[in-house]
Formats: C-alpha cells, structure tokens, sequence
C-alpha cells in the first residue's frame, strides 16, 4: 500500500470519527492522545532521584574508559574515595550530540589521561557515581565546565 493511499484511509477514517461522534469527543480523544505521548516525551530518569543535586565532589585519577555515546555519556575513572581506597567511578555526562557541539569528541579523553572532576556525587556512595559538572586535564589544561540538560 502506498504512503498516499494510507494517508487517505487516514483522513477518511478521521472524516468518519468525527460524523460518529461529534468534534467535542474528537477534541477530548485528542487531548487524552497528547497527554499520555506528551509524558513518554519527558519520561526520563530524575537526576534528582541519583545524584545530589546540592552538593558537589571532587575527585581525582585517571581516565579507564570514554563512552562517548547518547543518551548518556558515561566517564569511568579510577581514583580514590574519601578514605583514600582506590574506586572505578562512574561519571555521567551528557549526550554525545550535545557534547559534540560544545567541543567535546569521542578522543577528547583517552585511558591514562589524568583527570579532575567536580560532579554532583550520588545517592548512594558505595556506587561511586557522579554526574559530571566539571572537567581539567592539567597535563595540557583541557577543560569542559557546561550544561547537558
């Protein structure tokens, strides 16, 4: 079937719904349609519900890992914990496109690379998590301190 020709089955079936049923049920089918797609667009996960939205962190170690990807980047870093333990941190950034155009790529950060982040530290602290705030290389000075919301 063509994309015309399901466009005019389309148009023919709402013609019908609305001589059915009247334009009052038609607008109120609608809003309830908006509604519901309306919430599966904002249906993402809280920050607030992961990280600690008033406080920030400050660690410092090495890269292990870039993934450099949407929805999500993610960093992973060791580096030690308040009471001096080496960790593998877990520091969430923004989307690989919004990153992209605030210069941020894909080689931007390599494993080795000597890092300090500030980031909002989760809930939790045995998971070791961080939504990133800030970024410095001091090896060449690099730094990203931006928004990915």
């Amino acid at each position: 079937m063509s994309s015309k020709s399901r466009l005019a089955g389309r148009i023919a079936l709402a013609l019908a719904a609305t001589l059915l049923i009247g334009w009052s049920d038609i607008a109120a089918i609608l809003f309830a349609g908006l509604l519901v797609t309306g919430n599966s667009l904002f249906a993402h996960h809280s920050f607030a519900a992961t990280y600690k939205e008033g406080e920030t962190q400050k660690i410092e170690g090495n890269v292990v890992q870039f993934l450099f990807r949407n929805p999500h980047s993610f960093l992973h870093v060791d580096a030690p914990d308040e009471k001096g333990v080496m960790q593998t941190w877990a520091i969430e950034w923004g989307a690989g496109g919004q990153l992209g155009r605030q210069g941020v790529t894909r080689d931007s950060l390599k494993p080795g690379d000597h890092i300090i982040v500030i980031g909002q530290p989760g809930r939790n602290p045995d998971d070791h998590r961080m939504r990133l705030v800030s970024i410095n290389r001091p090896a060449d000075g690099w730094k990203w301190g931006g928004t990915f919301d």
